[in-house]
């Protein structure tokens, strides 16, 4: 694997993990089994739903990387990428609990 796949992975992997958890989420009758196996089937659906952004963000990265270096924006742009993914990740997350009638607890 190169190196910017390696990184695009890490970025990937690392806007995942900001969904990690799941104790925040709570539903009449639903026992912390039952709430940790939705909220990781919603997590898998979160990292299909991202994956066409992250390969777009790595076959930009791979493209447009050296330049953005060469302006000094390349750390900005690659953070920028991430958060999105990391936002849109969370998003799908949070809607898919939803739809299973789970609410964030306070």
């Amino acid at each position: 694997m190169t190196d910017w796949r390696l990184a695009r992975a890490c970025m990937l992997l690392s806007a995942l993990a900001a969904c990690a958890g799941g104790a925040d989420w709570a539903k009449p009758g639903a026992d912390e089994a039952t709430v940790a196996s939705e909220y990781q089937d919603c997590r898998a659906m979160a990292g299909i739903a991202v994956k066409t952004d992250a390969y777009i963000d790595q076959d930009i990265l791979t493209t447009r990387g050296d330049d953005w270096r060469r302006a000094g924006i390349g750390q900005s742009q690659t953070r920028t990428m991430r958060e999105h993914t990391r936002d849109r990740g969370t998003a799908v997350v949070d809607a898919c609990m939803r739809a299973k009638g789970f609410a964030r607890t306070p």
